[in-house]
């Protein structure tokens, strides 16, 4: 069983399932160790008092917020949930909306929800109810010392909450330098716009998350493993000059050509050199 975050309910009306909350997420972490390059030693961290620049241990550090100059309020974990203890154990469904009226910049964390033993009926109620209206529900809910507002949403047998990001803390686009809608204006015509559209029916794959993976950590593992092999652990390597010289502007190129070269490898069955997946391979090997 993954570690249980925090043990509450999930409130709708006056219905409360009592849940827990577990991460979603599996990430696979690339750990390095920051050395000091004279010795190839590892560098520490101290922990120390600003005034008399005495170590300060773990034990004798607490949180506090400032307000005024140099001025504290001390605050514990008893704290964060007296302050409202009820926002810190529900999940709080304030309304439901459709499933397509979220835009996808506004997901941020995943998490899971799965019922105790006094929660199963409920649970079950929540998740066929957003199953067979295909709504999502919108939340609060507090996780650690923080508010956020949650989607809810059915995945199998589970209901899977997902943290949203608040609407002021997207960047407007105005400063954007984009392209205008005007395509005259940009160049692009309607034969390149049908050109374009071949491509993407050629690529159109059902969705299998299982058919990605982070191949720029395979390569990068691949040279750590070569360094040890030949005994160069200590190298530290300097950009080239080709990459030190590299042109700040791409070349012009030639759209409607590149597209058509694209089409017919994907007629042949060849994968074009621009796909995702080998610039992926390709910026890989060049950042190592």
């Amino acid at each position: 069983m993954p570690r249980v975050l925090w043990k509450g309910a999930i409130s709708f009306g006056l219905v409360h399932i009592p849940v827990g909350l577990y991460s979603a997420e599996k990430r696979s972490s690339f750990d390095l160790t920051m050395l000091d390059r004279r010795t190839m030693k590892p560098v520490g961290f101290k922990r120390y008092n600003k005034e008399t620049g005495e170590d300060v241990p773990w034990d004798d550090i607490v949180k506090g917020y400032e307000y005024e100059k140099d001025r504290y309020v001390v605050l514990t974990e008893e704290d964060f949930k007296r302050a409202n203890v009820e926002a810190t154990q529900t999940v709080d469904i304030l309304n439901f909306v459709e499933a397509d009226d979220i835009s996808p910049m506004y997901f941020e964390t995943p998490y899971y929800l799965a019922p105790d033993k006094r929660g199963h009926k409920g649970y079950a109620l929540l998740r066929e109810t957003l199953k067979q209206t295909g709504k999502i529900g919108i939340a609060n809910v507090v996780i650690k010392t923080r508010q956020y507002i949650a989607a809810l949403m059915p995945l199998g047998d589970v209901i899977f909450m997902n943290t949203l990001r608040y609407a002021n803390e997207l960047r407007e686009t105005d400063e954007l330098d984009v392209p205008s809608s005007n395509l005259k204006a940009v160049g692009v015509n309607a034969r390149e716009i049908g050109m374009a559209g071949k491509l993407v029916e050629g690529m159109t794959a059902k969705w299998n998350p299982e058919e990605y993976r982070d191949t720029y950590h395979e390569d990068l593992l691949a040279l750590i493993e070569k360094r040890i092999q030949s005994g160069k652990t200590g190298v530290i390597t300097e950009p080239s000059e080709e990459e030190e010289e590299r042109p700040a502007k791409g070349e012009v190129i030639d759209l409607m050509a590149l597209l058509k070269r694209s089409v017919e490898s994907k007629i042949k069955g060849a994968k074009p050199a621009g796909t995702a997946k080998a610039r992926g391979r390709k910026s890989g090997r060049r950042a190592a």
